[in-house]
């Protein structure tokens, strides 16, 4: 097996085991706790993220780039594993919130093995959507096999199984076969690189908006499922194959959008209708009842998800663009986005949910995409 498809198939495996787990996390933890305290676990584990974050440059230097994914994902299975063994209200969320601090620590590791493979920064949009791809494949079968899991019941202990499971094919395959690690890093202060981030215009633009990608990659996955579940009352068998056909808009668009990108357009146009469509989608959501059709839900979903596959494509092929495998750093700063944002974003939306309610909440992140989005866009330097 050739190493970027070796890449591309850990990822597939990794987005499985994501995906699995995302939209069960609040409503897992509102078993232990409130719903509006829910959200501040997940940030706890973005926290430690963003402290092991800055470390991760001079780790990738001493040890390798594939020692460390392995080392990740070994312990992402077994903290799963252990969450599938019922373990109490004290250590469940402890274990959630450090499952989750692997999560963007494991997706750098794979950016940099996948940088390490590209020659010609010409293709890399096409490179950099088709390991996207591989993600949303994974990502769309997943809510299919947790409606499955849990048709009878919400037994998400079983749902923590399947998730830890998934990791194994990934492991074997990084165990196994050694993968391309490009040149040496060139390492530098992290501050110096943050710095020099800030004061170019285009870099410092597509980084924040691909935060507030993560921002919505946060609310959505979080709160959609809890308000959908929870208030509306649709059981997570008809969840399942509603956030499967929400998803397809990723398998469909990313690297069409890639290819445009690369050969035709440019990424600004098609990044901002991504941000306009996506926040209007999770605005609409305020609007739901329980009398609402489960076909007017289902493509309000679907929208969100155009809106952000349209942003994924642009954020990670503009920025991919410019850096090399060499750029831990600057890699490092634009994937530490994910923990920002997550630490961000539950906080966020906990503290609407103390004062407010689910409408309020998906009214307020709704405007903040579509508003932050444009601004963003609008500083990007499109490259054709």
């Amino acid at each position: 097996m050739r190493p970027r498809t070796i890449i591309y198939t850990g990822n597939f495996f990794f987005a499985l085991f994501s995906a699995l787990t995302a939209y069960i996390l609040l409503p897992y933890l509102s078993t232990f706790m409130p719903m509006a305290y829910t959200g501040l676990v997940i940030s706890g584990g973005a926290l430690v993220a963003i402290i092991l974050f800055p470390l991760m440059p001079q780790l990738v230097g001493r040890f390798g780039i594939q020692r460390i994914a392995l080392t990740f994902a070994l312990l992402e299975s077994a903290m799963l594993f252990a969450l599938a063994v019922a373990p109490g209200a004290l250590v469940a969320p402890f274990l959630i919130a450090l499952s989750i601090s692997l999560e963007p620590l494991l997706a750098y590791e794979l950016d940099l093995l996948l940088e390490a493979t590209v020659a010609e920064e010409g293709t890399t949009g096409r490179v950099r959507t088709r390991f996207t791809t591989a993600w949303n494949v994974a990502s769309l079968i997943s809510p299919l096999l947790m409606g499955a899991l849990l048709v009878n019941s919400d037994a998400y202990g079983r749902v923590f199984l399947a998730s830890s499971a998934a990791l194994v094919p990934f492991i074997v395959l990084f165990a196994t076969k050694r993968l391309p690690t490009g040149v040496p890093p060139k390492l530098s202060h992290l501050r110096d690189t943050l710095t020099c981030i800030l004061h170019d215009r285009d870099l410092a633009a597509v980084t924040f908006g691909h935060l507030i990608l993560y921002s919505f990659y946060s609310w959505a996955p979080l709160y959609v499922p809890a308000y959908l579940h929870a208030v509306l009352g649709i059981p997570w068998s008809s969840l399942g194959w509603m956030f499967s056909l929400m998803l397809i808009p990723y398998v469909l668009i990313e690297y069409p959008a890639g290819w445009i990108a690369d050969t035709v357009l440019g990424d600004k146009e098609m990044l901002l209708a991504g941000f306009l469509i996506a926040g209007a989608s999770l605005a609409s959501l305020s609007l739901l009842t329980p009398a609402t059709p489960i076909a007017v839900i289902v493509v309000i979903l679907v929208c969100s998800r155009v809106g952000s596959a349209l942003i994924e494509s642009m954020t990670e092929g503009h920025f991919f663009r410019r850096v090399s495998e060499r750029d831990v750093n600057s890699i490092s700063v634009f994937r530490g986005v994910w923990p920002v944002a997550s630490l961000l974003a539950p906080v966020v939306g906990s503290s609407i949910l103390f004062f407010g309610t689910y409408q309020l909440l998906f009214l307020l992140t709704g405007g903040f995409i579509m508003l932050a989005g444009a601004g963003a866009t609008l500083l990007i330097r499109d490259f054709r």
